[in-house]
C-alpha cells in the first residue's frame, strides 16, 4: 500500500490519471516526511496514515462542493490540526518528460551551497544537487514518493532574460531518463509561464504536510 502513490504519480506523468469520478482515495504516507493531498480532475487523493474514516468525515463536513473537498480550507486546517503538521501553499503540479542529451556547458554543480532555497529544498527532497548558471540556481532532488523535483532560482537581476525557462529545460537534460515533477504556487504567473515554456504540463494541485518545528 506504501507504494500506491508512487505508481498514482508515476502513471500521472504518462498522462493516465485517476478516474474522473468524483472520488476520494485515501492511501498510506510514501514516507514519513511526507502527507497530504494530490487533486486531480474529479478525483482526489488523500495520503495519510491517518485512519481513513476519519478522513471521509472530515471531507463530509467541509459543507462545500464535493469536488473541492479535499482543497477546502476547513479540510485543510483540520487536517493540520489532526496530524501536527505545517503546509505552506496549494502548488500546481507539473511534469515534464526527460530530453537526451547531458547539461548545457554553461551549468556548474556545487557542492554544499548555503542559497536559502537550497536549505529549503534540503527539508522536503532527499539527494539534493545543485546547479549554477549565469547567477541563477537550479535544484534536483527526490522528493514525494521519490519522485525527481526541480525548482529553480533566477536573480531580481537576470530576470526577464528567459534564464528561468532555460534552467527548467535544463532539468529535463539532468533527469537520466524519468520524468521530472515542478511544484509552483499559482500566484507565482512568472515562473508558471517559465516553466510551460519549458514543456511541463499541468497535472493537478498539491498540498503537501511536512512534519511540524
Amino acid at each position: 500500500m506504501a507504494d500506491r502513490l508512487k505508481e498514482i504519480l508515476d502513471k500521472a506523468a504518462r498522462g493516465v490519471f485517476p478516474a474522473a469520478d468524483g472520488r476520494t482515495t485515501v492511501v498510506d504516507q510514501p514516507s514519513a516526511r511526507d502527507a497530504g493531498v494530490l487533486a486531480f480532475t474529479a478525483h482526489s487523493v488523500v495520503f495519510t496514515d491517518e485512519d481513513p474514516a476519519w478522513v471521509r468525515r472530515t471531507l463530509a463536513g467541509a459543507d462545500c462542493d464535493a469536488l473541492a473537498a479535499t482543497m477546502n480550507v476547513r479540510f485543510l486546517a483540520a487536517f493540520t490540526e489532526r496530524t501536527g503538521r505545517r503546509t505552506d501553499t496549494i502548488d500546481v503540479m507539473t511534469v515534464a518528460e526527460p530530453l537526451p542529451g547531458g547539461p548545457p556547458p554553461a551549468l556548474e554543480e556545487i557542492g554544499d551551497p548555503g542559497h536559502p532555497r537550497v536549505v529549503s529544498a534540503r527539508r522536503r527532497r532527499d539527494d539534493v544537487r545543485v546547479w549554477t548558471a549565469d547567477g541563477g540556481v537550479l535544484i534536483l532532488g527526490r522528493g514525494l514518493a521519490g519522485r525527481l523535483e526541480v525548482a529553480v532560482e533566477v536573480p531580481e537581476e537576470a530576470r526577464h532574460r528567459g534564464l528561468g525557462r532555460r534552467l527548467a529545460r535544463a532539468a529535463r537534460r539532468l533527469a537520466g531518463g524519468e520524468p521530472v515533477w515542478a511544484q509552483i504556487s499559482p500566484g507565482n504567473a512568472r515562473s508558471l509561464r517559465a516553466f510551460q515554456a519549458a514543456g511541463y504540463r499541468p497535472v493537478g494541485s498539491e498540498a503537501l504536510f511536512l512534519p511540524g518545528p
